[in-house]
């Protein structure tokens, strides 16, 4: 966030990508094509004779808020604190990402945006957004890792609201029954153990989702890093050993058949329903925990060898897209500062239960939440999808990954075939 007394921002011109695709291919990236046709025609911003008033367009992944909600109040109070209305416009997330891509197209993207941090490179390969150097926001407090996933070349191109990520709740009472200590599960082999243990009490084990989509990728991630893997060697030994982990789970009947079908959402059911030791879920579920009617705790993704399991990060970013009227960008500017102030981040990740990206809000969060603290501890572990300079060809990745996880735990191929024919895809991609 910048300083009152700042100096002007220099001129704003497209950013430019040298590998910059046609923004149609750039559209399959994000989602399907098949949106192609319901989707055009965006409503994004007029050209306004004096861009220090009037309305400015805002489009978010949030369907679930509307403008009574404490999020849609502070979108339509940081358009007013900069003198202008906000229209809101909210999306799923896939939709979302096509939307821009056509809007961008068609020359009315919207003023502000707030996008799925691997969408960022997607974006910015397209040449629709904006450097947040060239638009004068300071980035500088941000966690490093957390602003990662949206910064490409060097350069970040938008604001993170906040982080989330996995761990293990579990079930106190359960693993009280079992003969389980938590703070005895450092590995793959201790994890294993206690889920055997509790199963021979007449428990359930773990449950989690594996579904042929991002949310299992997603989920994946934390084991297959955890192993050693990398994402541009998908049919490594060690990518070999994660996805033959869960599918020994399934198989021995200590992870559900489910997990095939489940969402993350309907995965932390299973588990909110008591029956199950461990649910692999993010910190967005701390609300429905404290409700699950059971005494329960948090544990780090232990890896293969020990300690932590790197997590992957989600949360959204807070981006400019590109517009013909560049006197826009100063209204803008102070919409995203507004909205990633140090008060309005507290009050925006207490809201959406993420771990806030600046250390400051950090400890805010923590003296006042202390059940947020194993989940501040993850989220400094976490590691963006994009990062490492993946960019734009994660999601080329990301859905050789899923399929090759939903084709090993339905018993189709074993789990180093199913990688090698992820990989091949992948390389095609």
């Amino acid at each position: 966030m910048t300083s009152p007394d700042r100096p002007l921002p220099p001129h704003r011109g497209h950013p430019v990508s040298a590998s910059r695709r046609p923004l149609l291919a750039a559209v399959a990236a994000v989602g399907t094509l098949a949106c192609l046709v319901s989707c055009s025609g965006g409503s994004g911003a007029s050209q306004s004779t004096d861009a220090s008033s009037g309305t400015y367009t805002f489009w978010d992944p949030y369907p679930q808020f509307d403008a009574s909600s404490p999020w849609g109040e502070l979108v339509t109070g940081c358009g007013k604190k900069a003198g202008v209305e906000v229209k809101r416009t909210a999306y799923d997330t896939t939709d979302l990402g096509n939307k821009a891509l056509l809007a961008a197209q068609q020359g009315n993207a919207p003023d502000v945006m707030l996008v799925d941090n691997p969408v960022v490179s997607t974006l910015v390969e397209a040449g629709i957004l904006n450097k947040t150097a060239d638009l004068g926001l300071d980035t500088a407090s941000i966690q490093k890792n957390i602003i990662g996933a949206g910064t490409i070349d060097g350069d970040s191109y938008g604001v993170p609201i906040g982080a989330n990520t996995l761990a293990l709740y579990y079930n106190k009472e359960i693993l009280d029954a079992a003969g389980v200590d938590p703070a005895g599960i450092t590995d793959w082999d201790s994890l294993t153990a206690a889920l055997e243990k509790v199963k021979a009490a007449g428990k359930k084990g773990i449950t989690f989702s594996a579904i042929g989509t991002e949310e299992g990728t997603f989920q994946f991630l934390p084991w297959f890093w955890g192993a050693g893997a990398d994402l541009e060697d998908l049919d490594s030994d060690a990518g070999a050993a994660a996805l033959s982990l869960w599918k020994g789970w399934v198989d021995d009947g200590l992870a559900p058949k489910s997990v095939l079908q489940n969402t993350q959402t309907t995965s932390w059911q299973e588990f909110a329903g008591g029956d199950y030791a461990f649910g692999e879920n993010g910190t967005w579920q701390l609300g429905n925990a404290a409700e699950a009617g059971f005494e329960y705790g948090v544990v780090n993704i232990p890896s293969r060898a020990g300690g932590p399991a790197p997590v992957p990060t989600g949360g959204e970013f807070v981006t400019v897209p590109v517009q013909e009227d560049e006197a826009r960008y100063d209204v803008s500017e102070k919409i995203v500062e507004c909205l990633t102030s140090d008060e309005n981040l507290l009050a925006t990740d207490t809201t959406l239960m993420y771990v806030a990206p600046t250390a400051a809000v950090q400890a805010r969060q923590v003296k006042t939440s202390t059940e947020l603290r194993p989940w501040v501890d993850a989220v400094a572990a976490a590691r963006g999808r994009t990062s490492g300079g993946l960019g734009s060809a994660y999601p080329t990745i990301s859905e050789p990954l899923w399929t090759a996880v939903q084709t090993a735990l339905s018993g189709t191929e074993d789990p180093q075939a199913a990688l090698s024919a992820a990989q091949t895809s992948a390389d095609k991609g």
